[in-house]
């Protein structure tokens, strides 16, 4: 088969694969970055894990995403996964915004997007789901990353990146971690500590907000206020801090495995991190993590020679039916990423197609 996907891990999963392959009953926790409309290039492989490959597990199985990596593990954790992804899919595609959108107007068709995939009992489908368990990063904004006035806004997001170029270690003066969590069953990676963290548990009555809340892109959208269960204040974006999340996925004396479906061959810690390409994440968080992403070959193959991306919004923003044809487009080649790795676990060549990660 072509060489479409890649598959790259720590130095625990790495060793672990190349023993024993690859089975559903390894994989204990998996990650979703936040990037906006780079997932549709995943939307076959998570068709093939939800739908398929993960379909009659009894052990619980942890997500953890933030902004468009939680809406797709938002999606995937109704009773119907396929339907829901198609579901969220078309919701997806069919945005519409003026020549000049306000962050209100963002805001509300973004809501408008989550209220077409969770339509129904679907809040209440991801609280009772037998094995899948949701969670997901927010920040609660601080200084003026409170103000909705965009001048006021961009000041803060300044100082914040200006100091986050300096060190990571300084962002807690700027937004507060908040992960929301199943109450069912904590996850592996609850006790997380390298920076300051709320904790609330997900319910019928905060799910909604919280979701939106994780994919809130500072200046772009609004804030989310009145989460039930979280402190007072202004929630964005999790992929502020929780870009592609560097966290420890699972205690050290875990022999699981993190599954990480990602758009990208590397991990930006932070949202700010983008262009710190001296910024990588730490090599113990990322020990037990298989990153499965596609290939430069794959990305080459696409329309325009890319994943799908924000600027999008902006390159069609008079041709709507363009960028829909472009992202269907997409979505129907990473049904190949799917194939490929459906046949890379079945025939387990995983273990020869397998190569350490490194930073």
């Amino acid at each position: 088969m072509p060489n479409n996907l890649i598959f790259i891990a720590g130095k625990n999963a790495y060793q672990s694969i190349k023993e024993k392959g690859l089975s559903p009953d390894m994989v204990k926790v998996i990650a979703g970055a936040a990037g906006g409309p780079k997932w549709l290039v995943l939307n076959h492989l998570d068709r093939l894990l939800f739908a398929s490959w993960f379909k009659g597990r009894t052990e619980p199985l942890f997500l953890i995403g933030s902004s468009i990596g939680a809406w797709r593990f938002a999606a995937v954790s109704r009773s119907d996964p396929y339907q829901s992804i198609e579901t969220f899919q078309d919701a997806y595609l069919n945005q519409s915004y003026s020549s000049k959108p306000t962050p209100q107007e963002i805001s509300e068709e973004t809501s408008r997007i989550r209220d077409t995939f969770l339509a129904g009992t679907g809040v209440q489908e991801i609280l009772d789901h037998p094995y899948l368990r949701l969670n997901f990063m927010a920040v609660r904004s601080k200084w003026l990353n409170k103000a909705e006035n965009k001048i006021i806004q961009g000041a803060g997001l300044a100082g914040t990146a200006l100091s986050n170029a300096i060190s990571r270690k300084l962002l807690p003066f700027f937004f507060e971690r908040t992960l929301f969590y199943h109450p069912k069953t904590p996850p592996p990676f609850f006790k997380t500590s390298e920076f300051p963290i709320q904790k609330v548990p997900i319910d019928k009555d905060n799910l909604e907000k919280a979701l939106l809340a994780s994919g809130s892109i500072p200046l772009v959208m609004a804030g989310v206020t009145g989460i039930k269960g979280a402190s007072d204040g202004v929630y964005r974006d999790g992929g502020v801090i929780d870009y592609h999340l560097d966290i420890p996925f699972l205690e050290e004396s875990d022999d699981k495995i993190v599954l990480y479906p990602h758009y990208s061959q590397k991990i930006i810690p932070g949202w700010l991190d983008k262009k710190l390409t001296w910024r990588t994440p730490r090599q113990s968080n990322m020990d037990k993590v298989l990153l499965i992403a596609p290939s430069e070959s794959f990305v080459q193959s696409l329309p325009y020679q890319k994943i799908p991306d924000r600027n999008d919004f902006w390159t069609f923003s008079q041709n709507n039916a363009e960028r829909i044809k472009y992202w269907k487009t997409v979505i129907s080649k990473s049904e190949s990423l799917a194939a490929e790795f459906a046949d890379a676990v079945e025939s387990n060549r995983i273990k020869d197609l397998v190569k350490p990660m490194s930073f």
